[in-house]
Formats: structure tokens, C-alpha cells, sequence
């Protein structure tokens, strides 16, 4: 009977508790979904950008080559191409959702539904694991405070699970969680049956809960390699706190046959799922599933082994139990030497990552928003990000640290040495970049979930949850059972927690979940041009195409080109206007330097719009391409962006950053302003001066211009009037330009030596704007000037243009007038046209 009702008592408490969950995962979706209206566009366009927009791309190859997916893909980085290092696993549970609500035959708005609220739904889904890590670290109301406040977590953590936000993190945030949970109910169950191999032997019963809850420990692992293959983190994290845990456990004089038999399942099993995705083509590497996952995964089994054997025979020679610790740290530096010389790849690819992922960047990558470290900016310590990520859960998580410790020396319980390490790690990953910050979240709920069941304790709150369960058998009860039982600490300590811990993550969470990420309009209204009005570059872009041999380059057709902007919008030129970018957001393309200003510039966006001349802009596309009389592209696309706060990103890629801004003093005090070197830059020259004066590029359209004082356009016109004696309009242009390289047709006279020549024209654009086209040059008998606009209107087959002169070039010198009529085949084929 005593059994019977403590079965039933252990139901009841977590029926309510998970109904309780269950409330936070509906409210952790509907704050998710709260942009929902401002995503779907009446065009039938969902406003996925960037790499989320990427992953439905991938989709869409997915589905129309149903199961192969995409490896290579020649269309992004042209003329080079790129090798996909994103798991296969995200989008194909995106493709298989579809392929059964489509029932086999999806429609593209189908899927782009699909695919806007995955996210959403994957990061709500994650109050459940960390319900059930909150439960087994201490109790279910640690889980439940965890899951609430995981469910209104702010930062990245939620823009990264917003409707939209159709990217792997948040699978990363879910299957890593799981993994730490049931290789946590691995360990926690193998230790209270002390689970050895004679137990597995005799096919004991009490094996197969921990046995089971390892397997699947592994297949998590595998699920959350296979959505990102810098996965093996957390394998680290696993080893780490198993050296700990074995030398808790020495020390202690215990089995340690628990911790080896569920490691070794649980890393055995990720294994083998995962193996048949590596490509031992690809050599060592972090970021491609290659040799590194699996030998990382047999490293990680060999440790177990090795730790287990260590212990074994410590004990056997009745060594002092210091020793043990001693000697797994004696073989780190051991095993590093010995991988050094049997395979240097291997050793320099662990020993890259490791630096790589705990130092803070330098460079050009300083610049990518998610790998700056999350305390610093522009140098300077801050822990405004902090707030925006965790509010005061951050704060909390580390008092909770401290609290762990202490627990941990006094029970040694593995669960918390594991949740400890776990944290510790994650800590240091957000101090080298913020990205990491989607993970930590995880840390600051349970955590925050830790403390504040601590403080509710200490009010007496075991006592009111004892009585609960033993009491109230109906809900008539419950209002009795509230009066007699809730004191006034219970009521300040609630009121208390809601104040300091609940309400700071709910309010940036609400004020962080009015919108989503998403394409611009201007862009998407540029892109959508591009690919209705430019030539089309002749590939398939619903075609898997087969890497290159070693060695080899891919071969385009005769019609391919590719389109430079910023590599933060590489994914979308791809996606949107289906032409092929030079740059993108795996940073691939951008060229410039990595480590010091004595490097080589690489060729690449950043060397080419902070290029100081035409010349200089045109040999980087030169220098791109295979093939040097030929330019890497045929389309510039600027944004507002670019030519103002995007533009010192730019500089830092190439690790030459002096003046382009210059102190000046104002009647407000010194102000850092764009200086001379700015206003020569290529991308200057081209969103500020809409390219006029060049000879081989031209304006071919533009978006409508962002409202007034949304952008910093205006103010780098007016300091160029101000200071350089410049007369530009003081109005915003097209937010996005398109412009096009040309061959440029050559306009030759006579004029008296020493004549000063001018060729100019008035182009308008198809936002209603006008400006001046205009060269100049001193006569020595005659002149010669390239020009990239034709008079005349588009050709069948060329760019459907709609930005050109009003009317014929004018040619003056002294008296002297005349025009000059071009046509577009001239501007293509660069003729030469004597007047």
C-alpha cells in the first residue's frame, strides 16, 4: 500500500510540474512567433536572410533531388565554390516535415512555412530537457524554475529560435542539451546500480536503464554532430569532467567500471551513426566531417579506457590516490607530443581550434558581430551584452557556480561535477566569442533554476512541497492547504525571485521578440531586379554539381559571372537573385589579411571597395579570376551600409585602417569623421558619388531611398562639402545600387594642346534622381575618354537597365561643343568612337 502510494504521489508531482512546463513551452512559442504577420510577403517571399535563408535554399536542392543534398556548391565564392560544412541534419528534418504535411509533393510556400517556424518551435521545445536537467541536478522545482526561465530567455538564444531565424543554432542549443541530459541520466543511473561489465555479463536487469540512457546519450551526440561539426566541443566537455569524475571517484576508493562502460556506449554509438557521413577525402578538419570526427570520437572511447585501466592498476600497486590525477595530467602533454610527431595535421588542428575558440579574435574577424567576445567592445570592457544576453540570470549563474562547487565537495554527486564543467567551458567559449551565448543561456536557466530553488529552501519551501503531496488529494482542498501552509517569507521570496530573476529576462525578451531577422525590403527589392532584368549566367542553380579533383577548378559555363558586394549578403544575391556571389557568410572571398599588416592583401571584397582607385578596384577583380583577362564580376551591389558603418569592417579585413577617419574639431568638441582616404575608397566612390567619373562602371539601378535621418548618408555628403569643398546634394539616394562592369567604349577628338576637355551627361535613375556624369582631362593634341553609359537603351540579351543618360555625352573645350551619341554594343565590346 506504501508503495502504491508513493508511486502515486511521484506521478501526481510531475504531472503538475510538466504541465507547468508545458504552459512555459506555449509561451516560449508564442513569444517566438510574435512577428509573425511582418514575415510572409504577399509575393509569395518569406523574409529569410543570410544564413537562414541559406539553410532553405538548401532545402529547396534537397527536395528537388530528394535525399541529396548539396556538398558542393560552385554558385557562392565564384569563381572557386565552396565546400558545404553545414550537418546534413537541419535541413533534411525541414525537407522530411514537408514531404509529409505535402504528402510527398510540397509546394515552395508550404515549405517556406514550414521552414519560418521551425525554429520557433525547436527553441521552444527546449524547456523539456532542461525541465529534466533542472530535476536530476536537484529537484523538480529547480527544473521548473529552469524551464520558465529558459522559455523567456532573451539574446541570442531567442533571436537565434525566432520565426525566421531558419539557421542550425538552434538545433545545435537542442541536441547538445540533450546529449549533456541523458548522458547525465547515463551516469547517474550507472552509479546508483554500479553498473560494471560482470553486471553486463550476466545480463543483469539493473544494466539496462543506464545502458539505454547512454545509447541514447549517443545518438543525441550524433544527431547534434550532424548539425554541426564542431560538435566534438562538447565530446571535450564530456572527457574533461570524466578525468574529474575519475579522480573523485580513486580518490574515494570507488568503481569506476560505471564511467567507462557508459562513455565509451555513448561515444561508440555517435560514432557509428555518424561515420557514414565523413568524407576521408576531406583529411583533418573541424569544420567538414572528416577524419577529425572520427578519430576524435576514438580518442574520446580511448580515454575512457585509459582512465579506467590507470585506476585498475593504481589500486593494484596500492599507489597513493594523488598520484591518479597526476598521472592523466602527466598525459596530456605526452599524448600532444606523440600526435606532433606521428601526425602533425591532426596535432595542428587541435591546437588551431583550441586557441581559435578561447582567444578573442583580431583582424577582420573582431569585425563579424557573433565572434567578438561578449565583454568586450572596441576594446573595451563592457557587460552591456551580457544584460541583453542573460539580464541577471548571468549574475546569478555565477553565484550558482560557487554554490555548485560546495555541493560538489561536500556530496560528489557526478551530475553536478558534469553540469559544473559544462558550464565552466561555455564560459570561457562566450568570453572568446558572443555567439556562444545561444548555448550559456542553457547554463544561466538551470543555474538561475539552481539558485533560486536554494533561496526558496531556505524559506521552508521543502516543508510546503512535502505537505502538498502528502495533503491535497483534490483541488477543493487546495485554498485550505494554501492558507495553512504559505507563510509570508514564502510569499517574499517568490515576489522576490519574480522581481530579480524572472521579470529583467521576460521584459528584453519581449522588447528583443517585436521583430525578427529578415531580408531588407530595399534588398529584396534590388535582388528581385537582378534577377529579372541581368543576363542569366547559364547554371543550374537546382543542380547538385560534383566537386573538383584536388587540385582542379570547377568549370563554369561561357555565360557565368559573379555578382561583388559584402559578404554579409552573399547568401541572399544566391538565394534571391539567383546569381553567384564572390563573397558570402562562411567569410569566403573576402581576401584582405588575417594577422599583420605585412601580409599579402588578398584579393577579394575587402581589398576591392576599399580599393583607393578604379585601377586598383578592377585589378582585385582581375586578381580574383583563374584566368587574369577575365574580371571575377559583372555586378557591384552597394547598400547605404557598406558606405558608412559597414565600411570600418571593411578596412579591418585588410588590417590597414588609417585615415579613412580623421579627428576634426567641431562646436560639439572633436569628432571622429571620414577623411580624404575614405572618399577615394572604391565603395565611395560609388554609393556616395553613384560611381560618376568612373569609366568602367555604371549605375543600373537603384532602390528607393530609406527615410530621412535613417541613415548616416547625408552626414558623410555634408562632411565632404564641408571639408573637401565637395556640392553634393544633401538627400538620401537608393538605399541598394546595382552597378555594372563594362569594357567601357572610348570616346577620341582633337583639341588644342593644353585645353582642359570635359565629357559629361545627366543620368537619370528610376527613382526619379538625376546627377552628373562627368570627366575631365588636359588636351596634348587630343583627348581620350572611356565611358560606361550607353545613349541609346538596353540591348536584347544584356542588362535591362533602367538608370541611363537623358541624352547624348557632351564634349566641350573653349568654345567648342559637341555630342557624341554611344551605343550599348560599343559600352560592351569596348569600341573606340572618334569624333
Amino acid at each position: 500500500m506504501n508503495n502504491a502510494r508513493s508511486l502515486l504521489s511521484s506521478v501526481k508531482e510531475d504531472l503538475i510540474s510538466l504541465i507547468i512546463v508545458s504552459i512555459a513551452f506555449i509561451i516560449a512559442l508564442m513569444i517566438r512567433i510574435r512577428p509573425a504577420e511582418s514575415v510572409f510577403l504577399p509575393n509569395g517571399f518569406v523574409r529569410f536572410s543570410n544564413d537562414p535563408l541559406y539553410h532553405m535554399r538548401m532545402v529547396e536542392v534537397l527536395l528537388h533531388n530528394y535525399p541529396q543534398g548539396i556538398f558542393y556548391n560552385p554558385l557562392t565564392n565564384y569563381p572557386h565554390g565552396v565546400l558545404i560544412h553545414f550537418g546534413p541534419l537541419f535541413d533534411h528534418m525541414i525537407a522530411l516535415t514537408a514531404l509529409v504535411l505535402g504528402l510527398g509533393n510540397p509546394s515552395s510556400e508550404l515549405v517556406n512555412v514550414i521552414g519560418a517556424y521551425f525554429p520557433a518551435v525547436m527553441g521552444a521545445l527546449i524547456v523539456f530537457p532542461v525541465y529534466f536537467l533542472g530535476k536530476h541536478l536537484k529537484d523538480k522545482k529547480t527544473g521548473v524554475i529552469a524551464a520558465i526561465l529558459i522559455a523567456i530567455a532573451p539574446g541570442q538564444f531567442l533571436n537565434r529560435s525566432m520565426i525566421i531565424f531558419t539557421d542550425h543554432h538552434v538545433a545545435e542549443s537542442l541536441f547538445s542539451t540533450l546529449f549533456i541530459l541523458f548522458f547525465m541520466l547515463a551516469v547517474i543511473e550507472a552509479k546508483r546500480v554500479k553498473l560494471s561489465l560482470k553486471m553486463i555479463q550476466r545480463k543483469d536487469q539493473q544494466a539496462a536503464k543506464p545502458i539505454v540512457y547512454a545509447i541514447i546519450a549517443g545518438m543525441m551526440y550524433a544527431a547534434y554532430q550532424l548539425v554541426w561539426a564542431g560538435a566534438p566541443l562538447f565530446g571535450m566537455i564530456i572527457v574533461i569532467f570524466a578525468a574529474m569524475q575519475y579522480s573523485i571517484d580513486h580518490y574515494n576508493n570507488r568503481s569506476t567500471d560505471y564511467l567507462g562502460i557508459v562513455g565509451t556506449i555513448a561515444f561508440l554509438v555517435g560514432l557509428i551513426l555518424v561515420l557514414p557521413f565523413i568524407r576521408f577525402d576531406m583529411g583533418i578538419s573541424i569544420v567538414h566531417y572528416s577524419w577529425f570526427h572520427l578519430l576524435s570520437a576514438l580518442a574520446a572511447m580511448l580515454a575512457f579506457v585509459y582512465m579506467s585501466a590507470v585506476h585498475k592498476e593504481l589500486l593494484r600497486r596500492n599507489v597513493k590516490p594523488i598520484y591518479y590525477p597526476i598521472a592523466l595530467i602527466i598525459t596530456i602533454p605526452i599524448t600532444l607530443i606523440a600526435l606532433r610527431l606521428i601526425s602533425p595535421s591532426s596535432y595542428g588542428v587541435i591546437t588551431t581550434t583550441l586557441t581559435s575558440f578561447f582567444k578573442i579574435q583580431i583582424g577582420g574577424m573582431s569585425t563579424v558581430g557573433e565572434a567578438s567576445s561578449i565583454f568586450y567592445r572596441g576594446g573595451a570592457f563592457t557587460l552591456s551584452s551580457v544584460w541583453s544576453n542573460f539580464a541577471t540570470g548571468f549574475f546569478l549563474s555565477i553565484i550558482a557556480i560557487f554554490l555548485l562547487a560546495y555541493s560538489i565537495k561536500k556530496n560528489k554527486r557526478p551530475e553536478e561535477l558534469l553540469v559544473l564543467v559544462w558550464t565552466l567551458i561555455m564560459l570561457l567559449a562566450i568570453y572568446s566569442q558572443n555567439r556562444y551565448a545561444y548555448y550559456y543561456a542553457i547554463n544561466v536557466a538551470v543555474l538561475s533554476g539552481y539558485f533560486a530553488a536554494k533561496v526558496l529552501d531556505l524559506t521552508g519551501w521543502k516543508k510546503v512541497e512535502a505537505a502538498y503531496y502528502e495533503k491535497v488529494k483534490s483541488v477543493g482542498e487546495f485554498p485550505h492547504f494554501l492558507r495553512k501552509n504559505i507563510k509570508i517569507a514564502h510569499l517574499v521570496a517568490i515576489f522576490m525571485l519574480l522581481l530579480l530573476v524572472a521579470y529583467p529576462s521576460y521584459s528584453l525578451a519581449m522588447e528583443q521578440s517585436q521583430y525578427t531577422s529578415g531580408a531588407n525590403g530595399y534588398w529584396l527589392e534590388s535582388l528581385i531586379w537582378m534577377r529579372d532584368n541581368t543576363p542569366d549566367p547559364g547554371m543550374d542553380f537546382l543542380k547538385i554539381y560534383e566537386a573538383p579533383e584536388s587540385g582542379e577548378r570547377f568549370v563554369y559555363s561561357d555565360t557565368a559571372y559573379g555578382v561583388m558586394s559584402w559578404w554579409d549578403y552573399g547568401h541572399e544575391i544566391e538565394a534571391i537573385a539567383r546569381r553567384m556571389p564572390n563573397a558570402n557568410p562562411f567569410q569566403a572571398g573576402i581576401g584582405g589579411r588575417r594577422n599583420s599588416i605585412n601580409d599579402v592583401n588578398q584579393p577579394g571584397a575587402a581589398p576591392f571597395f576599399t580599393a583607393p582607385s578604379e585601377q586598383e578596384a578592377t585589378a582585385v577583380l582581375n586578381a580574383i579570376h583563374p584566368d587574369p583577362d577575365k574580371a571575377a564580376a559583372r555586378y557591384i551591389i552597394s547598400d547605404v551600409e557598406m558606405a558608412t558603418g559597414k565600411f570600418y569592417a571593411m578596412t579591418a579585413w585588410t588590417m590597414d585602417m588609417e585615415g579613412y577617419y580623421v579627428q576634426v574639431q567641431t562646436d560639439s568638441g572633436s569628432q571622429n569623421v571620414p577623411g580624404q582616404r575614405y572618399y577615394d575608397s572604391m565603395e565611395a566612390r560609388l554609393h556616395i558619388f553613384d560611381g560618376a567619373g568612373l569609366q568602367q562602371y555604371r549605375l543600373v539601378h537603384e532602390s528607393p531611398a530609406a527615410p530621412a535621418g535613417y541613415t548616416s548618408e547625408t552626414g558623410y555628403k555634408n562632411v565632404y562639402n564641408v571639408l573637401y569643398g565637395g556640392t553634393l546634394p544633401l538627400k538620401d539616394s537608393g538605399y541598394v545600387k546595382i552597378f555594372e562592369y563594362v569594357e567601357g567604349a572610348t570616346i577620341t577628338g582633337s583639341a588644342p594642346a593644353g585645353e582642359n576637355v570635359t565629357i559629361s551627361n545627366t543620368i537619370e535613375t528610376n527613382q526619379d534622381r538625376s546627377f552628373t556624369y562627368s570627366q575631365s582631362m588636359t588636351s596634348n593634341g587630343t583627348y581620350s575618354f572611356t565611358v560606361p553609359y550607353s545613349t541609346e537603351g538596353a540591348i536584347q540579351g544584356g542588362t535591362q537597365f533602367d538608370v541611363g543618360p537623358i541624352d547624348d555625352y557632351i564634349v566641350s573645350y573653349g568654345n567648342v561643343t559637341q555630342q557624341v551619341s554611344v551605343g550599348e554594343p560599343d559600352v560592351l565590346e569596348g569600341n573606340v568612337i572618334e569624333v
